[in-house]
This record gives C-alpha cells, sequence and structure tokens, in this order.
C-alpha cells in the first residue's frame, strides 16, 4: 500500500497525516486513533480491511501524539479536538471529493467520533467507534481526581502519568509488548485532556437519542480499560445504532484474539453502505 503524507496547521502545532486508497473507491473513511498511541498503529490490521472494503483511508496523529506537534499528552480544549477532526474531514473532501464519507474512531477517538456526529454537522455516510471512551472501567484513585481538578482550573497543560495498565489492550502478550516498546506511545495527560474527554462521553451517552447517522459499535465484553457498560447506554438512547459485543474481548479489538471476527463485522457493515 502506498501512503501520502499530509500536514495541516492548527492551534499553533503541525497535525500529521497520511492517506491511501484501492484501484476502485467507493467512499473513504477518517480513523481517528486512541489517547496516548498514534495512528500508525492502525496500517497493520484495520488499514487493510478499510480498503479491502473499497475504502481510501485518511489518518492523522492527533495534537500531542504521534509525529504531530503540540505538548506531548496536552490540547488547548475539547472544542479544538473536534476542529482538528473537522479540518481533516475537510481534507478528506479534498482528496476524495464526492465520496460518502466514514469516520472510524477508537477508544479516545471514539468518544471523538461520537460527539462529532452529534454536536457538528457534516454529512457523513456512517461512523464505527470500538471500545469508545465513554466511561472508564476504573476509579482513578480520589486524590489524583482531587488534584487534576484543582490543576484543571490552574494549571490546564501539566501532565501527570495516565496510568494506563498495558496489559488490558490485549490478550495477546506480544501485542502488549509491541504497545510497550513502541517509541511514538506515552504515558503522559494532561488536565485539559483527561477531564473533558470524561465529560463528553457522558453528555455523549445522555445525548445519544439525538444521533441521526448510522453507528456501528463495537466492545469487548471484558475491556478492564474502558467499561461497555457505556456504550451499551449509548446504544440503548440512541435510535440507529447496530452494537456488537466481543466475549472476553479487551480494549484493542484489532489487536486481539477476536481480530478476525471485528474486522469481518466491519467489512461487512461498510460493504452494505456502498
Amino acid at each position: 500500500m502506498k501512503l501520502d503524507s499530509f500536514t495541516i496547521n492548527a492551534y499553533d502545532a503541525q497535525i500529521c497525516g497520511v492517506f491511501l486508497a484501492p484501484d476502485e473507491i467507493k467512499g473513504a473513511v477518517v480513523l481517528v486513533h486512541g489517547f496516548g498511541e498514534h495512528s500508525g498503529r492502525y496500517l497493520e490490521s484495520v488499514v487493510p480491511t478499510l480498503v479491502n472494503a473499497s475504502m481510501a483511508v485518511v489518518l492523522y496523529d492527533n495534537i500531542g501524539h504521534g509525529k504531530s506537534g503540540g505538548k506531548q499528552g496536552h490540547c488547548p480544549s475539547y472544542g479544538a479536538l473536534l476542529d482538528i477532526l473537522d479540518a481533516i474531514l475537510a481534507k478528506a473532501k479534498s482528496l476524495f471529493p464526492e465520496m460518502p464519507l466514514f469516520l472510524y474512531g477508537h477508544s479516545m477517538g471514539g468518544n471523538l467520533v461520537l460527539n462529532y456526529a452529534l454536536r457538528r454537522k457534516t454529512k457523513l455516510a456512517g461512523v464505527i467507534a470500538t471500545s469508545s471512551y465513554l466511561r472508564l472501567a476504573f476509579q482513578p484513585p480520589k486524590w489524583k481526581m482531587i488534584l487534576g481538578k484543582v490543576m484543571l482550573k490552574i494549571m490546564p497543560s501539566i501532565t501527570l502519568p495516565a496510568g494506563l495498565d498495558p496489559s488490558g489492550i490485549s490478550r495477546i502478550k506480544a501485542e502488549v509488548e509491541r504497545y510497550k516498546s513502541d517509541p511514538l506511545i506515552h504515558d503522559k495527560i494532561s488536565p485539559m485532556y483527561s477531564f473533558p474527554i470524561m465529560d463528553a462521553g457522558e453528555w455523549a451517552i445522555q445525548n445519544a437519542s439525538q444521533l441521526t447517522i448510522d453507528t456501528l459499535l463495537l466492545h469487548g465484553a471484558a475491556d478492564p480499560i474502558i467499561d461497555c457498560n457505556g456504550t451499551k447506554e449509548f446504544h440503548q438512547n440512541a435510535n440507529n445504532t447496530t452494537l456488537k459485543l466481543f466475549e472476553g474481548g479487551f480494549h484493542e479489538l484489532h489487536h486481539d484474539l477476536c481480530k478476525a471476527e471485528m474486522l469481518a463485522v466491519i467489512n461487512g457493515w461498510l460493504r452494505s453502505r456502498v
């Protein structure tokens, strides 16, 4: 697969992205990665499935992540994250005009694509959200939450360890080791990145009935990082979502034992819409 790169400038940072396309294009997907990671981690698993479904794919590293600029683990605001996604969608439209546009988001990316679909008026053909960060599966230490909320008011850009346990991403040990050894992955998070994401997750659950775009929700039933019940509640409150839970599945379904089944579901869902 031939990758072409691009950059956009947003909020005093250079956002780095890549795109690729099959010979026959029936649609385009903008992919949004999870917190602490980067878009390159989707090139071996998810992207070939999207291309197989005749989709062009546009990927980018979010601000404070991967190869993009900005302070690592920090963002200007939640609105800035939606604005950056808006700019990437505009780029996708310019690259693949007249094509139906889809959003695909994992974890934090799932939070962003669902909130984008609810809050912005861009015409989309569909949304895929995997292991969406709508609600954590664990309760952070109380002292850390109190400190973080104080810092949000006085030092919103200070970064602290996120405390993510990498063993929760997959039941495959080799995938966990790949994650731990990836130099582009970080464990830093600022109050401005963490608390608005949490608030937006709960907001999305409560406002899911306003969703007007066909949406595929995927989640591992044993995800120890993000609570699958948040995804279930979103589905229950919405009118046009399809929910698929994977028994025993951990956080990164595309890197887990159920990878083949999960990617087949995505392939079939996309093909049925183009």
